[in-house]
């Protein structure tokens, strides 16, 4: 059993992000470890946590299947709660664990609770359903948001998303042929993902140096 949280960067960061996890892989996931290595390379705090159906996965036999992403939503905020972070925090995470901040966000922000939102491979919308978007409560957001997407993210791509209605407080960074993890095929793009993940996190710091806080 890990705990609450896992945490990497100096404990007197300016900023801390609190990430949450997709909805098929767990916090300490290649993917979530490597963004948060990234993300603490340039200076962040980093907080990952787990919902409840995934840290059940690791003592129950059988795959428990996420809940709708709504029904996540004071999972999450109690987890801004525990962190107790002292500093401006930003909250994000990977696919539907930004998805989740991005519907709690408004409210945080509004409340002084939080400085920013910072998702990781947004899910658009279901893979081969580009009817079904994720997008409404987007078009009117109001707390600053980056979003890092790979030009070939089958939730969304860089082909589909510049359609959309979605807010002037969001920020999108593009890598190019990254996938939904953000990996882009070297032998196409001439990038690894070391690349994109430094990319990534440069942008991020950039970004979070100029948030009001």
């Amino acid at each position: 059993m890990l705990d609450r949280f896992l945490l990497q960067g100096a404990p007197d960061a300016r900023f801390t992000i609190l990430l949450a996890h997709g909805a098929g892989a767990p916090m300490d996931s290649a993917s979530m470890t490597a963004a948060a290595n990234a993300l603490a390379g340039v200076g962040f705090r980093v907080a990952r946590f787990e919902f409840a159906y995934m840290a059940a996965r690791r003592t129950l036999e059988g795959r428990k299947p996420p809940p709708r992403a709504e029904t996540l939503n004071p999972e999450y905020e109690a987890a801004i709660a525990e962190l107790g972070a002292s500093g401006p925090l930003i909250i994000g995470g990977k696919s539907m664990g930004g998805r989740v901040a991005s519907m709690v966000a408004d409210d945080l922000h509004r409340r002084g609770k939080i400085a920013g939102l910072l998702c990781l491979g947004y899910p658009f919308h279901p893979p081969g359903q580009p009817e079904k978007l994720r997008t409404g409560h987007l078009t009117g957001l109001t707390t600053p948001a980056l979003i890092c997407q790979g030009t070939r993210d089958e939730f969304g791509t860089r082909d589909e998303v510049p359609d959309y209605d979605l807010s002037d407080r969001i920020e999108i960074l593009w890598l190019e042929d990254g996938d939904h993890d953000l990996k882009p095929r070297k032998t196409i793009s001439g990038f690894s993902s070391a690349d994109h993940l430094a990319t990534m996190a440069k942008a991020a710091k950039a970004w979070a140096e100029g948030l009001p806080v």
